[in-house]
């Protein structure tokens, strides 16, 4: 016990990079931006020969998502843009982060919430992995002061309802909580439903 407070003590974003599985060279995109700091940590294992945006929905996660990146060190291209409409090309991405560690996703509408999973799974390549990322029940000493936690809506079933397979909650460790989510090798998005990004999106 001693020993996992000193690591998170030493690096507190471990688990979240350890959770999201980010390696040199992935093409990973995050929704919404709740903490600059954990924005950068995801960002930074891809290298110069990956490629990591953030998509936000307004001025205040805008300016949190450059400010993480900045402190971090770490080259992550940030767009305001619909969480409902991605400004992203199509089966591009090789992760997905949706942060809902704010509530932020949690506070759409349901019809909301559906559209952007299935921007989520328009962008990823098939194969792809779409990451839900939200506060987890307190844990050790955090109990005393914090109550409550977790998802407001389901997310296995929103994810599972706009397509993805092999739906499964990796983990509620540290006050947060992992539900991952796979796009089939074979799925393939709709004629005429290809999105109007530049390539390098």
């Amino acid at each position: 016990m001693l020993f996992d407070f000193l690591r998170r003590r030493g690096d507190p974003y471990a688990l979240v990079v350890g959770m999201t599985g980010v390696k040199m060279g992935d093409r990973v995109a995050q929704l919404g931006c709740a903490h600059g700091g954990r924005l950068a940590a995801i960002a930074k294992p891809v290298g110069l020969s990956g490629y990591a945006v953030a998509i936000v929905p307004d001025e205040a996660s805008f300016s949190r998502a450059q400010r993480g990146a900045a402190q971090g060190g770490v080259l992550a291209e940030i767009q305001k843009a619909p969480l409902t409409r991605i400004p992203l090309a199509d089966e591009s991405f090789d992760l997905v982060v949706i942060d809902d560690t704010d509530g932020t996703f949690g506070a759409l509408s349901e019809v909301d919430r559906t559209s952007v999973v299935r921007e989520a799974l328009r962008i990823l390549r098939p194969g792809g992995r779409a990451m839900v990322i939200g506060s987890g029940p307190a844990s050790g000493i955090a109990r005393l002061f914090r109550s409550g936690g977790g998802f407001a809506f389901d997310v296995a079933s929103t994810l599972q309802a706009s397509g993805f397979k092999s739906v499964r909650t990796l983990a509620e460790r540290e006050g947060l909580a992992f539900v991952e989510g796979l796009k089939a090798r074979g799925h393939s998005v709709p004629a005429g439903a290809q999105s109007e990004a530049s390539p390098r999106a």
